[in-house]
């Protein structure tokens, strides 16, 4: 195992989900049609990601007869999100949830989430946007003793790099804010 990446792993902000999460072999190395369609689709994914993430945050404050109304609107749009995903993805035909430590580096997986070889496609649902998988390919860094795997991810590129900490950086905000509130 290349100690500096899961030194970069660990060194980096991460969060600790419990996502639907699965994973299958992957050719190594993937073709290039393939990473520039994973890279454009996964782009995409973590726009809708944020977005919603983004217009659930932003409505909370006030109290103004204008605020009220985009309230009840976001309310309706988030029921309809749910539909959609329900519809798209029913919940029988979902992945497992598992415990997924990740970031824009790589992810630590339960050892039955990585695929026997050196190669996977990781693909992780996000709850606000179930039928969206984030579709990350990766390759097996090490295997550890307790039953978890380290998969570092490869061609991500700095615009989709950076849009993963962005989520993880949202998500790891959300998690201070909620731990927060309970100790008030």
């Amino acid at each position: 195992m290349s100690t500096s990446r899961w030194d970069e792993f660990e060194q980096r902000l991460s969060v600790e989900e419990s996502l639907h999460a699965d994973g299958e072999p992957l050719a190594w190395p993937p073709p290039p049609e393939q990473l520039l369609w994973l890279a454009e689709r996964n782009a995409n994914t973590l726009a809708a990601i944020a977005a919603l993430e983004e217009r659930r945050a932003d409505l909370a404050e006030d109290d103004s007869p204008l605020m009220q109304e985009m309230l009840r609107m976001d309310a309706k749009l988030t029921a309809l999100v749910d539909i959609v995903n329900q519809l798209l993805v029913p919940a029988s035909t979902l992945p497992p949830r598992r415990t997924v430590r990740f970031n824009a580096i790589g992810a630590l997986l339960p050892r039955d989430l990585a695929p026997v070889g050196d190669a996977m496609l990781l693909r992780l649902r996000f709850d606000l946007c179930r039928s969206l998988p984030l579709e990350l390919p990766a390759k097996t860094e090490c295997r550890f003793d307790d039953g978890r795997v380290f998969v570092m991810f490869t061609s991500l590129g700095d615009v989709l790099g950076d849009a993963i900490e962005r989520l993880i950086f949202r998500h790891h905000r959300r998690k201070v804010a909620e731990a927060r509130q309970l100790s008030d």
